[in-house]
């Protein structure tokens, strides 16, 4: 029987509930197809930070190479800037794991009520894909006349071919439920911006 190493990071606020009923999932599974889960949790959070002055320890990353794969949940607080919270965890743990895309599937299955009136299992069959370590995410970028009346704030997003291109062949390569018929790609860009995107737009 095949056993997954899982390192679980739960967050904060609504992601420790997310990924205690995501795991509840994962264990529901794991006999339907003859596999075993490891769980090993870690408590970096916004708690975490309080305590330590940290997301996580320097020694996180190469911890996690130790797994299949990351459980992570929603991170933030209103008491810590984003720029804290994100370039304190979430973003090195993308990075440093090339997690390139961020996969969002909205699935209406049979046996759940639907809020849309009239609409039958698979009627709703869409997922979301996005870029998810280039752009802004890179966090090239910073601050000038810090806490004076001229404060300034600069963010550069950058964008490679490469990135651009895989990001834009993951809904080709899709396999969602099987269900959908016929399928539809559908590309979003802002025209508004004058160089991002514009000779690899598709």
């Amino acid at each position: 029987m095949p056993n997954h190493k899982i390192a679980i990071v739960k967050g904060d606020g609504i992601g420790v509930d997310v990924v205690n009923e995501g795991m509840k999932v994962l264990d529901a599974l794991a006999p339907r197809y003859g596999i075993t889960w490891d769980y090993t949790e870690f408590p970096w959070s916004s708690d975490y930070y309080f305590e330590h002055g940290e997301m996580m320890p320097s020694t996180a990353l190469k911890t996690l190479e130790q797994f299949n794969a990351v459980f992570l949940g929603a991170v933030g607080h209103p008491d810590i800037q984003d720029n804290i919270t994100l370039d304190g965890l979430l973003l090195p743990i993308r990075r440093r794991f090339d997690q390139y895309i961020c996969l969002r599937p909205s699935v209406l299955y049979p046996g759940v009520k639907s809020p849309l009136s009239g609409k039958k299992p698979y009627d709703i069959d869409l997922a979301v894909i996005r870029e998810n370590t280039e752009g802004e995410y890179l966090n090239i970028g910073g601050f000038a006349y810090h806490q004076t009346p001229d404060e300034v704030a600069v963010q550069t997003a950058v964008y490679t071919k490469k990135g651009c291109a895989r990001a834009s062949d993951m809904p080709s390569n899709w396999q969602g439920t099987g269900q959908e018929k016929p399928r539809h790609i559908n590309h979003q860009i802002k025209r508004t911006w004058i160089h991002d995107h514009m000779g690899w737009d598709i």
